[in-house]
């Protein structure tokens, strides 16, 4: 299953303390793989720096490009379909490209892509990943 991770998802899976560090643990793993692009490297280091440490983001970083099971994508179509907080459309870009499963998510901002018909660009919220992956054994 290939993914790609929003940032805010991220963020509250690094730590070993918190209720959603499993999907971390997946990525470490190599129970999922997870697609980036550079900007969206370049967003998480920054929001890791400021939310944790700068060699936390280092190391987070640093395993995302070294895994065999994730994908340094690149972009060649910018499709623009989240208006209410453009740079998110960095994520909706990344999916098409890399034809990812699902863009986990709890960003609010990702539910117009519900409606759009193509390209579909299936989103879940971390919980509702959690249950898909338990429902098919994963977790």
């Amino acid at each position: 299953m290939l993914v790609v991770i929003d940032t805010n998802i991220l963020l509250v899976s690094i730590s070993s303390k918190s209720k959603y560090h499993w999907l971390y643990r997946l990525v470490l793993d190599k129970k999922i793989a997870v697609a980036f692009t550079h900007d969206i490297l370049t967003e998480y280091e920054e929001q890791l720096t400021k939310h944790w440490h700068p060699e936390v983001a280092l190391n987070v970083t640093r395993s995302l490009t070294e895994l065999s099971t994730t994908v340094l994508t690149n972009i060649y179509y910018n499709l623009n379909l989240i208006f209410e907080d453009e740079d998110d459309n960095k994520f909706v870009d990344c999916a098409f490209a890399a034809n990812a499963d699902f863009i986990i998510t709890n960003d609010k901002h990702f539910n117009v892509l519900i409606d759009v018909e193509f390209p579909p660009i299936p989103i879940l919220s971390i919980d509702a990943f959690k249950n898909l992956l338990a429902k098919n054994g994963i977790i």
